[in-house]
Parts: structure tokens; sequence; C-alpha cells
């Protein structure tokens, strides 16, 4: 073992799949060691927490961010205002009243929305209550910052819940010549945003990424001066689609003639819809709807293990419907019909387009396939 700081960083961009750095010569130098990662199915909800532990969300618990639990609901009182008309209820301000709770006095977290129609909320529970960022974050599984805790490692982690992408790298800086730690988790959540929306515009993307270049180099930089042999590594969680064409599914489930909630729930995703089922002709109905509409397919149980997002109580959906890539549901619970971006992620793993990306100075003494390989990879940090 060597004398003095021993210097790992790890950088979480949301979002900057494969696709986009592929061909680019982002970091080249300083980053030789580059694949693409296989991702999850689903959004950065299931696939930061699978980065996180190194298992699927099937052992982690974290898949999508409402789950089914009219049982344990910290919304269950809403029951006493189902009276109240969409129109009321289901209001601007009743809704900014409804997330302040959540976040405020229910415990939900700082990251918590109102996604689905406040008539529905007393069915659902909220998967991230706790910040996944910090020790005992995620429900199912130790993160790699229980490993730390555990091992008394000083280490400093950054993310959207503190500081903008820009005041990070200032702030890693800084810790970084003052000694804060040698163990750095940086997530830099803005290119997610910025691929929603300039995904296809090559110009703006490369004026991006140039911007990302320049301050992960000054990063590493300060790094190497501390700790010649500092580790950097650069990966992300998903990639980004780019949008061909919208779908009104909600428009053909609606024409069923079923009722929610007295026949069935359902929750939809930009990507996916899930539903669950209080008797057989809502069921049959909507699975017979689901067959025959070609802008997707439901994904098997068997497909849902072996992708591992298999949950047994049906927590996440009855039946999950995924659209083909490049195909978005034209308006949402999680964004309303005026989001129309040029770029959506939450496809099949298998879309080219959906790969995460990894960047390393230093050759991984495994083979990096998929994104629960950063696990084990950060935890051989905590051992040198």
């Amino acid at each position: 073992m060597k004398d003095g700081r021993q210097i790992q960083v790890f950088v979480l961009i949301d979002a900057l799949g494969w696709t986009y750095l592929k061909d680019r010569d982002f970091l080249q130098d300083v980053l030789p060691y580059r694949t693409p990662l296989r991702t999850v199915l689903g959004f950065s909800s299931g696939a930061i927490p699978t980065i996180l532990t190194g298992v699927p969300p099937a052992e982690n618990g974290h898949w999508n961010l409402f789950y089914y639990d009219p049982n344990g609901s910290p919304f269950w009182w809403l029951k006493y205002f189902s009276f109240l008309p969409d129109a009321i209820l289901d209001h601007r301000v009743p809704r900014k009243i409804l997330k302040e709770l959540g976040r405020r006095v229910l415990g939900l977290g700082k990251s918590f929305e109102v996604c689905v129609n406040p008539h529905l909320l007393r069915w659902f529970n909220w998967v991230e209550k706790k910040n996944i960022y910090a020790q005992g974050g995620i429900t199912g599984a130790p993160s790699i910052f229980d490993q730390l805790a555990a091992k008394d490692i000083p280490h400093r982690i950054y993310s959207y819940h503190d500081l903008r992408d820009e005041q990070i790298f200032q702030t890693a800086k800084r810790d970084l010549v003052t000694g804060a730690a040698d163990f750095y988790f940086v997530y830099l959540c803005e290119m997610d945003e910025f691929l929603h929306h300039h995904c296809e515009h090559p110009d703006q993307l490369e004026e991006r990424l140039a911007w990302y270049d320049a301050q992960l180099r000054e990063l590493f930089a300060v790094a190497r001066s501390l700790d010649p042999d500092a580790t950097l590594a650069v990966f992300s969680d998903h990639g980004m689609t780019p949008v061909r064409e919208h779908y009104d599914l909600i428009r053909d489930i609606n024409a069923l003639g079923l009722q929610m909630p007295k026949d069935y729930l359902a929750v939809y995703d930009s990507t996916m819809a899930r539903f669950w089922f209080f008797n057989d002709r809502a069921r049959e109905a909507v699975t017979g709807l689901l067959d025959k509409t070609a802008c997707g397919r439901i994904v098997s149980d068997r497909e849902q293990q072996q992708l591992g997002i298999f949950f047994p109580d049906r927590r996440f959906g009855e039946s999950i419907f995924l659209m083909n890539p490049g195909m978005m549901l034209a308006h949402s619970d999680f964004n309303g019909p005026r989001w129309m971006p040029t770029g959506m992620h939450g496809y099949h793993p298998d879309d080219a387009y959906s790969d995460a990306s990894f960047l390393s100075n230093r050759q991984p003494s495994f083979p990096m396939s998929t994104i629960a390989d950063i696990y084990p990879l950060m935890r051989t940090a905590l051992e040198e």
C-alpha cells in the first residue's frame, strides 16, 4: 500500500448514454477505458439504486416511484375527500398542498411529487422516502454509502438535493484540496434535462459536452495533483432515445367504459402503463386491448424475472405495458400534455439508445457489462 492519499472519484452523469459518446473524443485521452453498460428497464428511480447496491430492483426494492399499497398509503385519509370533483381536488392549489404535505409532514422526502390524480393517491405509496445518496437511503439492500459508513471511510457525496452541477464541481474541487475525504461520489443531473430537449441537436450537444469535459478535466487535475495515481470513473445510469411518435393510450383505455378505482387502477409513466385489476371484466378488457395495441407490448412475468423487475406482490403492476423505443405516451401522470420532449428514456434495455456509458482512467479488474457492475468497482476502491 502506498503512502499518502488514495483518491477515488466516481461521477454519475444522468442520461449520458453510450450512443452520444462512442464516436466522440469526450475525455478520450484521460479516460481510455470505455464501454457501454446495459441498464435496467425503467427510469433513474430503478437504475440508480441498482448502481448503488449492485443488485436489481427486485432485490433492492426500488423501481418506479409510485407503487400499490392501499394499507400503507400515507394518503389514506383522502378517502374523506372523495366526494370532491376533479375540478377542485385535482386543481393545482390542492396538488401543491398535497406535495408539501408529502414532503414536510408525511415523510416522503424532498423529491415527492403528486404524479397521479389526487383521488387515487390513497391507493399508492412512494418508494424514495429517504435520500438514496445517504446512508440507509435504499430500503432493500445496503448501498455503497452504507459500506463507506460501516468502514468509517471519510467520503463526500454531491447531488441535486443540495447543489447545481456547476456548484458541485466547485465544491468537489475545494473539498479535494482541503483533504475532506478520499472517496468522492458526484451525481450530475442536468444532462438528463438537456438531452430530453436537445438529443438531436449535435451542435448544442457538442457545446454541452465540451463544458463537462473541461469541468471533469479540472476536477481530475486537482485529484492527480494530490495523488498521482488517483482514479476517475465517469458513468451514466441510462441513455436517451429520440422520440418519433406519441400515442394516446389513456384515450383507448377510457373508451372501454371502465371506472377507476371501481374496476381498475392505472399509473401512466411516459413510456409504460401499469395496471391493477379488481374484477375479471376489467382485466380481460384492458389486457385484450393492450394485446392488440401496436405501439408497445405487455412485459410477461418471465421477462420481468429476467430483467430483475418482478415483484410477486405486484406492487408495481399486475400488467406492465411497455412502449416501443421511440414511442411515448401522448400524456402521462408524471408529465402533462404540454411536456413534449424530443428524447426519452425508460424503454427496454435492448434498445441501443438505452445503454449507459462507462469511462475510466484505469482498466477494471473484471468485465464491466451492466450498470450493476459499478457497485463492485466502487467496493474495490474501499479495499485499496
